[in-house]
Order: C-alpha cells, then sequence, then structure tokens
C-alpha cells in the first residue's frame, strides 16, 4: 500500500485568505467594540490590528466606559 498524494500534499490544498472574508470579520469587531461602549469615531479611526487588541479582553474594555 502507497501513501496516497493527497495526504503527501495536504498542506499545499489549504484554501486562500480572501479580502471579503477580512472585510465582515472587521465590520464585526467593529460592531462589537461600539456594543462595548467605545465611540463610533474612534472605532473608525482604528487598524484592523488596534480592533483585535482591544476585542482580546473585551471585560476589561467593558470596565473601562
Amino acid at each position: 500500500m502507497g501513501t496516497d498524494r493527497y495526504l503527501k500534499n495536504k498542506a499545499t490544498a489549504r484554501p486562500r485568505k480572501r479580502g471579503a472574508d477580512r472585510k465582515r470579520r472587521e465590520t464585526v469587531h467593529r460592531r462589537r467594540l461600539i456594543a462595548l461602549g467605545v465611540p463610533e469615531e474612534k472605532v473608525r479611526l482604528m487598524t484592523g490590528k488596534q480592533m483585535r487588541e482591544l476585542l482580546k479582553q473585551p471585560a476589561k474594555l467593558a470596565a473601562k466606559t
């Protein structure tokens, strides 16, 4: 019995990241931050990385407001 080619090259069959998915995720992050009490103007100026950092610990963010 040989090894299947699919199993050997499994890492190359991984799906690519898509821009639409990223945009959808960032929209969800923005809505979550606004719901937690962060001003909308401040959220609009944030980068994706800044939003993710704030959402890592939402309890701390809610305590600040």
